[in-house]
């Protein structure tokens, strides 16, 4: 099909909706891809809840760039590959720093607000891991900004129609419906998706599908990502067909907020960028006995000195002092966090910020190439829930929006030259969702067990410190419970809840599947029976083959 003759609309039949490109998830990738495809056909864009919500929106550090005269892109690369841990892909690491600074002028050019020098350039900040200033930021909620402007546009372009309050289920495959032979490559159709507020299932069907759903934070007790991260996306492309790579590398951001009222609240690298100590309750800086760079160690060191600590001491939390920089200087680089903070009983002007570590970032995910594509044709893969080779074994901070921005750019040119072949096999109807012989459930005490099952092992026996036999009880519960979701999700009607804690256990799996799998300790990865890196064995992808 010629994408310039199709409507500007998606085309809707009953409960199936067929368009030129389904994108799935409406953080910064989602929404920037969204943008970009609508230049040349009609898109449906798919968010879980409200469309204002996503891993994204909560990003308050910045983006990070070569924008300096000071910097060079050598360094930022040097920096990625030292936070890395040996694992960061060289072509990929190349490709997204020397394409970020375009990234990052086109959020400019689009009118994101960034904080900017009185001299009229953007403001840029120093985090963990870097070398240089090099983060430019819009104060300390650049997420919000990001979002808040490229949503702005989407809502306004007349070929995108968004869906909010949808959450995808599976992805629909030519291999599950038949509709080529078996020998044929198997390739991407649409999905099925559950419209939350009016309980119907909808087939929706696409030329082009891309993921941009997020990591899967969730899957742990305490995380700094919102309700929605339950690592969807990445459990339908598994169940679909497709790799997935280095899901032991889990993320812990060290300093999350640590106060009964204060859900996923994160306190920026930036505060310890622009001159944030890390004390315990007696004051005692801990940090130089961990590492040479102190509070500007890579996040992985950072967090495990604190789990060391905690588990030295007792303590249930730590402390993150800026007290020395001023009432001024915080208000104006950290007013939202000082706000949050003082909503909460706690004045960062005047006192340290109690923190503890949390499930922040996944760094593995869908394996990818350089240009988006996954093992399924038409379909790709872009931000938090693939595995592009930048982030490695740990991810520098700061990245994770340039990676989402600049791979967008790079799906929008591979599906520009795909869109030019003759297709029309996207439009043939596809068999609607099938719910026979299922019931209602009447037991959800069942899901909320799980779900708290999950979560709690998961975060005592594969979170920052790991052990063969930790990893050992993890696999035998989670091997249970897929049991029983597996059978609950067959036989009963489909709900929020069920698909996300089925999406979560198969998640939880594939990483502990991976963290077994590693015999040494890398980056975010650290396992107290193999304490070591040993780049003569381990020095590689940990690369999960297809399960259909």
């Amino acid at each position: 099909m010629n994408m310039a003759e199709t409507p500007n609309k998606p085309k809707h039949y009953g409960y199936r909706v067929v368009s030129d490109f389904l994108v799935i998830g409406g953080g910064a990738a989602g929404l920037d891809l969204s943008l970009r495809l609508a230049e040349l056909g009609s898109v449906q864009l798919i968010t879980k809840t409200d469309v204002q919500e996503s891993n994204s929106r909560y990003a308050q550090g910045g983006i990070a760039a070569v924008l300096d005269a000071e910097d060079r892109f050598e360094l930022h690369i040097e920096d990625t590959h030292r936070a890395g841990a040996g694992l960061c892909h060289q072509d990929t690491v190349q490709f997204v720093v020397e394409n970020g600074t375009r990234a990052v002028n086109r959020l400019i050019q689009l009118g994101v607000p960034f904080t900017r020098t009185p001299e009229g350039p953007c403001h840029l900040t120093r985090e963990g891991g870097h070398s240089n200033r090099r983060v430019v930021h819009s104060a300390d909620a650049t997420g919000q900004a990001v979002i808040q402007t490229l949503l702005a546009k989407v809502q306004q372009h007349p070929n995108i129609e968004i869906y909010q309050n949808h959450l995808a289920i599976d992805l629909i495959t030519s291999h599950k419906v038949g509709r080529f032979a078996p020998d044929h490559p198997n390739r991407c159709l649409g999905c099925y998706t559950l419209d939350l507020e009016n309980d119907t299932v909808i087939t929706q069907q696409a030329r082009f599908t891309t993921l941009a759903t997020g990591g899967a934070g969730k899957v742990y007790l305490y995380t700094s990502n919102p309700d929605i991260a339950t690592g969807d996306g990445i459990a339908m492309a598994y169940r679909a067909g497709c790799r997935v790579a280095n899901m032991e590398f889990i993320q812990f951001h060290p300093t999350c907020l640590y106060h009964p009222k204060a859900k996923s609240f994160l306190i920026s690298e930036a505060v310890r960028g622009e001159g944030g100590i890390l004390v315990l309750a007696d004051g005692d800086r801990f940090m130089e006995r961990h590492h040479p760079r102190r509070e500007l160690a890579p996040r992985d060191i950072v967090a495990r000195a604190i789990d060391f600590e905690l588990k030295r001491t007792g303590n249930d939390c730590v402390f993150l002092d800026i007290t020395a920089k001023g009432e001024h200087f915080i208000l104006e680089h950290f007013p939202n966090i000082h706000a949050k903070c003082l909503e909460l009983g706690i004045d960062m002007v005047r006192e340290p910020i109690p923190v503890v570590p949390a499930a922040h970032y996944t760094c593995g995910g869908i394996l990818t190439k350089l240009d988006g594509t996954t093992d399924i044709a038409n379909l790709f893969a872009l931000g938090e829930v693939s595995h592009t080779g930048l982030h490695g074994a740990n991810r520098l901070a700061s990245n994770s929006l340039l990676e989402c921005l600049v791979f967008a750019e790079a799906v929008e040119q591979t599906i520009r030259k795909l869109s030019a072949e003759e297709d029309t096999s996207h439009c043939i109807p596809l068999p609607p969702w099938d719910d026979f012989d299922t019931h209602p459930c009447d037991e959800a005490v069942l899901i909320s067990h799980n779900w708290d099952e999950i979560r709690r092992f998961m975060s005592h026996y594969v979170g920052i410190v790991r052990s063969d036999s930790r990893l050992a009880r993890a696999r035998r519960r989670i091997e249970l419970l897929q049991q029983e979701i597996n059978e609950y999700y067959w036989n009963c009607r489909i709900s929020r809840d069920l698909l996300e804690l089925r999406n979560i256990a198969l998640v939880a799996s594939l990483i502990i599947r991976s963290a077994i799998h590693r015999k040494e300790s890398r980056g975010l990865h650290y396992n107290s029976n193999h304490s070591e890196r040993d780049d003569t064995l381990w020095a590689k992808d940990t690369v999960l083959p297809i399960h259909i």
